[in-house]
């Protein structure tokens, strides 16, 4: 019976039928050699990096906002430091068949302040939001595109929906009159990354360019990403951020259908209630916030006036579920520990959580339970939790932008912004939530947290300017 090829193939018998058998394994020596060589070479690059990280400090001099609360950065900061909610009645469609008629919505917003009549008519809703916020934050800064590198200016820009509304008008209009009336600007209408493709064109911005999409967490990714290309020396300026035009017949039935959204719709100020024993859901929210990040000294030969500083990120996923956050907050606990580490703090350090805390029944109590976990007895006592959210609703992809400016604006002005709303407290939500009234405190350190559905955690960790 002959024996295979396979069964004798050792390397003892290779070799005794090779008349130099070191010539086929001296490769083999070579490729351990090359490897030993590359994996020292990664570490060394690592190392660079990390030495370029700590080197490249990276500060905040600009912001911009469109919220349900206010269309600018003094109103929006003065609407939550007096605890006025942007949450009414439904106006964009007919709510007649809805469970839910109410959502944070823009109001007297005016899109040709940024863009004119043509790119309107080209653009979705979500791109008129996400230009006005970034040209407002480039104003902010006093940065003028003239006097700076342009290759050195990069945007990225978060949105966890896009373009839903122009989606809900094209596919009605060809169901009702056929494919001739769909639009040809339907895709660049539509797609995420054409927010910061546009906001590139129109400020003149021609460093790195990419969009953000992970849900409620995509303007936090956004930023997080941003920082990064400024502290890695891939880029001077960043223009970082997010939109969402999200109040629409569609999205609202999504999420209702969901049970996510609150159905007090007979008190629509008093729906969004994060962290209180009554809460019952979120409440839609639309807009947008734009954040510029620069290297220190780049703003400082510009003399640029410094907001804040971006000190650290934890990006994390719970490989968990579609919309469930993992049980007792895992993934967001360890989105935390990270983003302390990476800023260089201990829990001690920080002072003040701008939380997700969306007002829903489950995910409110497990952020809970991922801060305690983190930050342990000192969640009893030092540490203030609020939660934005119960004034401007959750603007979804957006919420990372609009919170993280709360965030630098409470570090500036050392005023904590409230949780308003919050009446019965809950026993699973034993945290100080900052109740219905802003607190004068001056702090050095704030977290700013985002969590998005398919399992996506960001905390971002800012501080107070300092030399």
């Amino acid at each position: 019976m002959r024996r295979s090829w396979r069964a004798s193939a050792t390397p003892s018998n290779i070799s005794k039928r090779i008349a130099r058998p070191e010539a086929v394994f001296r490769p083999l020596d070579d490729g351990w050699r090359l490897q030993r060589e590359y994996l020292r070479g990664r570490q060394l690059a690592t190392q660079f990096r990390r030495d370029i990280v700590s080197r490249r400090r990276v500060v905040v001099t600009g912001m911009g906002v469109l919220a349900p609360n206010g269309n600018d950065l003094e109103t929006y900061w003065d609407a939550l430091v007096n605890g006025r909610s942007g949450i009414g009645q439904i106006t964009r469609f007919d709510t007649k068949d809805h469970n839910v008629t109410i959502a944070g919505e823009l109001k007297d917003f005016d899109p040709t302040i940024a863009l004119d009549r043509k790119e309107v008519r080209r653009n979705d809703p979500f791109t008129h939001y996400a230009v006005y916020a970034a040209t407002q934050a480039l104003g902010n800064a006093g940065i003028d595109m003239e006097k700076v590198d342009a290759e050195r200016v990069g945007v990225i820009w978060g949105s966890g929906i896009g373009g839903i509304s122009t989606h809900e008008i094209t596919h009605s209009l060809l169901i009702e009159k056929g494919p001739s009336r769909v639009s040809p600007f339907y895709v660049p209408m539509m797609i995420c990354d054409m927010a910061a493709g546009m906001i590139s064109m129109k400020l003149g911005a021609k460093g790195p360019n990419y969009a953000a999409v992970s849900a409620c967490a995509s303007a936090a990714h956004a930023i997080g990403e941003a920082a990064r290309k400024v502290q890695y020396d891939e880029a001077d300026i960043m223009i970082a951020g997010g939109s969402e035009a999200s109040v629409t017949a569609i999205s609202v039935a999504g999420f209702s259908a969901s049970k996510a959204l609150s159905t007090r719709n007979d008190e629509p100020e008093r729906a969004s209630r994060p962290f209180d024993a009554e809460r019952d859901g979120f409440v839609m929210g639309e807009g947008a916030g734009g954040i510029i990040l620069e290297e220190l000294e780049h703003a400082r030969r510009r003399g640029a006036e410094i907001l804040g500083e971006f000190k650290g990120l934890g990006f994390t996923a719970d490989a968990y579920h579609q919309t469930a956050m993992a049980p007792d907050g895992e993934g967001g606990a360890r989105a935390m520990r990270i983003a302390l580490k990476d800023a260089g703090l201990g829990i001690e350090d920080v002072k003040y959580i701008n939380a997700h805390g969306t007002s829903t029944p489950l995910g409110d109590g497990q952020e809970t339970a991922a801060i305690k976990a983190v930050f342990g007895e000192k969640t009893r006592e030092g540490l203030a939790v609020s939660s934005t959210k119960s004034m401007t609703g959750h603007l979804l992809g957006a919420t990372g932008a609009v919170e993280s400016i709360a965030c630098v604006m409470a570090l500036k002005d050392g005023i904590l912004p409230p949780t308003i709303n919050y009446e019965n407290p809950d026993p699973d939500c034993d945290l100080d939530c900052v109740p219905n009234e802003a607190r004068q405190v001056p702090i050095d350190y704030a977290l700013n947290n985002s969590f998005g559905f398919g399992g996506h955690n960001v905390a971002l960790v800012f501080s107070r300017f300092a030399d």
